[in-house]
């Protein structure tokens, strides 16, 4: 197996690494409207609402022939998206370790992604099957390319700076989200006066994210640098196809972090937990809409003050993770994430400032949680194994976070209730916390063979 070695990570002029990061958060300010104005807000209830309007007299649609509740559809689509993920990452996984070209196949996914999103203007009507592969080809090239984004995190920071960084990228990409749905609310809200229809301003707004991530990826892609992969006879025989080399990296991925059982330990921890992150994030908007009953306009305004305190949050604990370290500090916000879950099931119908209550304590925590998660993880690799770790750990991060979205669509299939949905995501946060407060993460650190830092 080949792995791609770090050259040029320890040494590099302080200037040119800041350089770097900067061009590096800006791939957080390009996606992240995807993942706010797409998946959180605009894409779940507009595609049930045309999911609603395919189906027949008992609310049923029939993809593939499976019949399937139509208020389930978006949820499905979303589990579909992170299954094929997983197939997705080794591939990209072992051409960047084969070939060193990081860089490139960033781009290939970013820019296939947005063309998809941009493509989500045509859902109209009864196209609920258009828009469920639009979001499949979306997700599944933003997951592989968010595995690539975070692989230059060990690269491009030293390991005391590293909470700091990654903390900076997502509160710039939270600031990206607020602003762009300033603009949709003002298109949304005002849709009559500029001329269109409720559904076209709709699609309007999905299809400038699309936009919005293809012209800010020329930022990072033109700052980043790929490093020089060792290469190997196994990587380039003629038995290195791309999937099947693809999946032989990720078997000897796995063997190799066997040795590493504590990083695993924390990988496990981390499935779990984030698999709840991952379903808020995707399905907060159908709950706010199917069960609360609250309006487009009122979700807008929810998901922008998530927008705002948790790019206020992620810094916020940043600093409380440089006093604290940052394992408290994750474990403290899976605590407030199973809290405010719980209370989310009493929430009153119609009432916006409830729900806004709710988006707070979410927003607070949310970007905190995400890019300390991040960068601890960062700790617990072994030096020079950073594309293959990191596309474990984007598994762990999103394409294994099927299983969330297929509970909270199941549990309302059975029971037609989304407030039975969305509590039943608390067991996440829960055994997510117990998992890892079991890891000892300096021990872990020390035996991936790096340096400990003074606060953990």
């Amino acid at each position: 197996m080949s792995t791609q070695a770090v050259i040029g990570g320890v040494g590099e002029g302080t200037a040119a690494r800041r350089r770097e990061q900067r061009g590096w958060y800006w791939y957080d300010w390009a996606n992240s409207v995807y993942s706010t104005s797409v998946l959180t807000v605009f894409l779940g209830p507009y595609l049930t609402s045309v999911a609603r309007a395919a189906a027949g007299p008992d609310g049923f649609v029939h993809p593939l022939g499976i019949p399937v509740r139509a208020g389930s559809f978006f949820a499905y689509s979303v589990s579909a998206s992170l299954l094929l993920s997983v197939l997705a990452m080794p591939v990209a996984g072992a051409l960047v370790d084969r070939t060193g070209r990081k860089k490139p196949l960033l781009g290939c996914c970013a820019y296939t992604g947005a063309a998809a999103t941009a493509g989500m203007f045509f859902l109209a009507g009864d196209r609920y099957l258009l828009g469920g592969a639009l979001l499949i080809i979306a997700n599944v090239s933003f997951v592989v390319s968010m595995m690539l984004y975070n692989s230059f995190l060990p690269q491009i920071a030293e390991p005391d700076e590293r909470d700091a960084v990654s903390s900076r990228g997502w509160a710039f990409g939270y600031a990206a989200g607020a602003l762009v749905l300033i603009v949709d609310l003002a298109l949304y809200a005002g849709h009559d006066s500029f001329g269109v229809s409720e559904g076209t301003a709709v699609r309007i707004c999905l299809a400038s994210a699309g936009l919005w991530w293809g012209a800010f990826s020329l930022i990072p892609l033109r700052r980043l640098r790929d490093r020089r992969a060792a290469r190997s006879a196994v990587a380039d025989g003629p038995g290195g196809a791309a999937l099947g080399q693809g999946w032989r990296q990720l078997r000897e991925t796995l063997r190799e972090m066997r040795r590493h059982p504590l990083t695993l330990a924390f990988l496990l921890a981390y499935l779990v937990y984030n698999d709840g992150v991952q379903t808020v994030i995707s399905q907060a908007s159908v709950y706010g809409s199917e069960e609360l009953g609250l309006d487009q306009t009122t979700l807008i305004i929810a998901v922008l003050l998530v927008q705002i305190l948790a790019a206020a949050g992620a810094m916020l604990m940043g600093r409380m993770a440089r006093r604290y370290g940052a394992q408290r500090t994750i474990l403290g916000s899976l605590a407030a994430w199973a809290l405010t879950l719980a209370a989310g099931f009493f929430l009153p119908a119609k009432e916006p400032v409830w729900f806004f209550a709710l988006a707070a304590a979410i927003g607070l925590v949310l970007g905190g949680s995400q890019a300390l998660s991040r960068s601890l993880f960062s700790h617990l690799i072994p030096r020079g194994k950073e594309a293959e770790y990191f596309s474990a750990y984007e598994m762990s991060d999103r394409g294994v976070s099927w299983l969330g979205p297929l509970v909270f669509g199941m549990t309302y299939q059975l029971t037609g209730s989304y407030r039975d949905a969305i509590v039943s995501l608390v067991a996440f946060f829960a055994v997510g916390f117990v998992l890892l407060a079991r890891v000892p993460v300096r021990r872990a650190i020390a035996a991936a063979g790096n340096s400990v830092p003074d606060r953990i």
